[in-house]
């Protein structure tokens, strides 16, 4: 019998395991869903709440989302403020189906935060400093 020092199969999956579980931590995202001109039920309010969570997995730090429902008549409308840190994204939609509006709002919170953390990245990469230009135009 020989021993593998923990670089076995069995290690590398429970290690391959736990760097999953650590970059899909969920992060908190306070949901507080406010009903207007009809009746509060729980299922709209966990749907949301569900639907808001993984919005949190795009910025990687604790946020909060201001959800507010309405009906007149035959419409159905929904506005949304997601904020974190210095970031606010905002959104309103309407549609004849609230699950549809919850729908729709995250689509477009989850695209504008997207944009955001892409335009942050971005201009975090690095332009060359002039010693590296003029030694790349020497080389050349």
């Amino acid at each position: 019998m020989s021993m593998n020092n923990g670089k076995g199969k069995k290690s590398r999956a429970i290690g391959r395991k736990a760097k999953r579980a650590q970059r899909l931590a969920v992060v908190n995202v306070a949901v507080n869903v406010t009903f207007r001109h009809m009746e509060a039920t729980d299922a709209l309010r966990q749907y949301a709440e569900k639907k808001f969570a993984h919005l949190g997995r795009v910025l990687k730090q604790p946020a909060e989302a201001h959800l507010i429902l309405e009906v007149d008549k035959y419409r159905q409308c929904g506005e949304v403020t997601f904020k974190c840190g210095r970031i606010t994204a905002t959104a309103a939609e309407e549609n004849k189906d609230l699950y549809a509006v919850i729908d729709l709002l995250t689509d477009k919170v989850d695209h504008q935060l997207k944009k955001h953390v892409e335009k942050v990245k971005s201009k975090k990469m690095r332009s060359l400093s002039t010693p590296e230009v003029l030694a790349a135009a020497e080389e050349t």
